[in-house]
């Protein structure tokens, strides 16, 4: 589905991804791991094409889409929730959601009935405010609004971060349907290991910018946790 090879990224001189090479599977979920600061957003966005590359491939469906802006990524299908949800507050849970559609690959003009059943909340509140929200409805919100674009893949950015409980356990079962049931492929970013471990298919772990291992996350042993996740 996604194939990344030999991706190196900068922040002005500093080299922030080295090397990489990662294959993203189809109809999985694949879990981008590591400390904070070792590179996982920077690749979330480097694929979205958030932010420009210096040399490399990613293949999406055999495609080199190194050099695509944004926009039309999207219009391939692929789908971003960025860290901190970014939903737009002065806009109506509806408009948020038809912001969604303008990218949408196959011209879809109506919030499909898939979101309300996914995110029943975001159906009761069409009215309200995006800012009015809590931080659990934002941040089905701005998965129902990247869900709109009917996206191949989907690239979720921490998405269980600040959030209660309940609504993570939610978006934890809309990850397993949409991998599941859709076949779409879901890029997760994660930090929480039990998270990631019960949703989870693929995992590869960075380490100052470089893949240090990777593998079905079944593999990820407590010997990986802790050289490169434990605190």
């Amino acid at each position: 589905m996604i194939n990344i090879k030999n991706l190196n990224q900068f922040y002005g001189q500093s080299h922030t991804l080295w090397d990489l090479n990662l294959e993203i599977k189809q109809g999985r979920c694949t879990c981008l791991m590591g400390r904070n600061g070792v590179g996982k957003t920077t690749l979330a966005k480097a694929i979205m094409g958030l932010l420009p590359i210096k040399d490399g491939e990613i293949l999406f469906e055999e495609t080199n889409i190194a050099k695509l802006g944004s926009e039309k990524r999207a219009g391939l299908g692929i789908g971003y929730v960025p860290q901190g949800r970014e939903i737009f507050s002065q806009l109506t849970v509806k408009e948020n959601l038809e912001i969604g559609l303008l990218g949408n690959r196959n011209g879809l003009k109506q919030v499909p009935d898939k979101i309300y059943e996914l995110f029943p909340v975001l159906k009761d509140m069409l009215k309200r405010k995006g800012g009015d929200l809590s931080g659990g409805q934002q941040q089905q919100l701005a998965i129902g609004r990247a869900l709109c674009l009917e996206p191949k893949v989907l690239i979720l950015d921490e998405p269980s971060e600040g959030i209660q409980p309940n609504i993570v356990q939610q978006i934890g079962g809309v990850i397993d349907y949409l991998t599941k049931e859709e076949k779409i492929t879901v890029i997760l970013v994660e930090q929480k290991l039990p998270f990631a471990r019960r949703h989870g298919d693929d995992f590869f772990l960075l380490d100052r910018g470089s893949v240090v291992a990777n593998g079905e996350i079944k593999e990820l042993n407590e010997q990986i946790v802790e050289q490169y996740l434990s605190v």
